[in-house]
């Protein structure tokens, strides 16, 4: 008996016991590969042509009724659940009564005959069991399942055996990663991976979290972004490339916010922000009509249309329409002293198109349910993004939102090295000034766009946002599987 045994709470202690009953037995608890023949989903849906016939099915049991010699029990696998009957008579009584000794959570393999009991319903009689792994740990009780959100969080195994919502979600995840890649491979896109240890993050603003290469005794950073990488690509004459990436950036955790998130990011080379518009419109509208059958979602209490087109507006328009304001005539003074009018608060932001931009997610972003492109965003926070000749105070980028939240964002690429030297200058300035999410200067680079990168269009679209929203997802703890979190005490 294990030393923890006086420690665990009674409904443990019990489970220990069997186990010990068990190996005394003979019977090894913990068995190896267990061939089955079907999943338990597979039966019901072809219960006409497996009536009679014997399968074999493993999964772990979830409820259990005893009724004398004749038990039955929910076998639980990932396709979802069966009842099995175990009957004395058919099984042996050693081997009844060893069944009878099983917990809720074990984990079995049962062999018997497809039937339908007299209620109607599709049942395994079992003719041979076998035990694959004892639970040593009871299952959340039934009626109340795992409510509590950060122990579902910290203990997502449990989350999906017992809350089959969970599980659904995880799965519509991987079905919206393959429908995404599906529709960039066949429209011509090369899948690449670079790398996310680099020496200089760059391609967002964002805080890095910093590691330690001891063999070249360097400081290196976890990527923020995969932009600059991928833009080197371009520069070397792969024209159509996108990367499903995993990013980092060390900042708070919220309802949208996660220091380990997923993004996909794509170039196409000879392309502008316009052709990201319309491939983020088709992309979207092509993956959510494949993945759920329709372009009629609901998020939280919003009912939302995906149907395309969708609205586009500038940013600056867009602030006008909410606030009276044309901030487009106004200096940054002035800016600021409307925005402190309306009550936003500006966080130190003092550039012009810092605060217009302030006073659009404050006011603005929030109200934006139905898909909307919000377009030419100030090139103060845009430095990646190339200049609007109209208006060099902006730059040909947009933002798509969908149910209050961002959802992508995409722009001309800047290929202009001197334009590109003096904006990283720019915001190496605003570092020393204390900006620790400003771009970090990047020399290599420069140096790559030296030798000429095409026009591109780029896109980014939050991976993780967009499975919250064709989930229905209120956090984006929903949708990882394993969230960051504190550890316990």
């Amino acid at each position: 008996m294990p030393e923890i045994l006086p420690e665990l709470n009674d409904l443990i202690r019990v489970r220990y016991e069997k186990l010990e009953e068990l190996k005394a037995q003979g019977i090894e608890p913990y068995g190896g590969r267990y061939e089955r023949t079907h999943l338990a989903e597979e039966v019901r849906e072809r219960f006409s042509e497996l009536e009679g016939q014997e399968v074999s099915l493993a999964g772990r049991i979830m409820a259990r009724r005893s009724h004398g010699k004749v038990t039955f029990a929910d076998l639980q696998d990932f396709s979802g659940r069966i009842q099995i009957m175990v009957r004395q008579d058919a099984v042996g009584p050693e081997a009844y009564e060893i069944f009878k000794k099983l917990d809720l959570g074990d984990i079995i393999g049962v062999k018997g005959s497809v039937f339908k009991t007299r209620t109607g319903e599709i049942t395994i009689a079992v003719a041979r069991f076998e035990l694959l792994a004892k639970s040593l740990r009871p299952l959340p009780e039934k009626w109340h399942g795992l409510k509590d959100v950060d122990l579902r969080y910290r203990q997502r195994y449990l989350d999906l055996i017992v809350n089959p919502e969970v599980k659904r979600i995880f799965i519509l995840r991987s079905q919206i990663i393959r429908a995404i890649r599906r529709f960039l491979d066949e429209r011509g896109f090369l899948e690449v991976e670079t790398p996310m240890m680099q020496p200089v993050p760059g391609g967002a603003a964002a805080r890095p979290f910093i590691t330690y290469h001891n063999a070249l005794e360097m400081q290196l950073y976890l990527r923020i972004a995969p932009e600059l990488y991928l833009k080197r690509l371009l520069v070397g004459g792969f024209e159509k490339v996108y990367e499903i990436n995993r990013n980092f950036r060390n900042e708070g955790i919220s309802t949208r916010h996660n220091p380990e998130f997923t993004m996909l990011e794509l170039y196409q080379a000879y392309a502008d922000y316009q052709d990201m518009l319309k491939l983020t419109e088709e992309l979207i509208t092509w993956v959510a009509k494949e993945v759920l059958g329709t372009w009629q979602i609901k998020y939280g209490e919003a009912e939302i249309d995906l149907s395309p087109p969708w609205r586009r507006i500038s940013l600056l328009e867009a602030v006008r329409q909410k606030t009276g304001i044309d901030f487009a005539s106004l200096e940054a003074d002035e800016a600021r002293e409307a925005a402190e009018r309306l009550g936003v608060e500006l966080k130190g932001k003092t550039l012009w198109g810092e605060i217009v931009n302030e006073v659009f997610e404050e006011l603005v972003e929030p109200e934006l349910i139905n898909p909307t492109f919000v377009l030419d965003y100030p090139v103060d926070i845009s430095p990646l993004a190339k200049r609007k000749k109209e208006d060099p105070r902006l730059t040909y980028r947009f933002e798509l939102f969908i149910g209050g939240r961002e959802i992508a964002n995409a722009f001309s690429e800047l290929n202009d090295p001197l334009d590109q030297r003096e904006r990283f200058l720019q915001q190496l300035e605003r570092r020393r000034a204390g900006d620790e999410e400003a771009h970090m200067f990047d020399e290599d680079f420069l140096v790559a766009l030296e030798y000429g990168m095409p026009p591109a269009g780029g896109l980014g679209i939050g991976i993780d946002r967009l499975v919250m929203l064709l989930t229905n997802s209120p956090s984006i703890r929903e949708v990882i599987l394993f969230p960051l979190h504190r550890p316990r005490d």
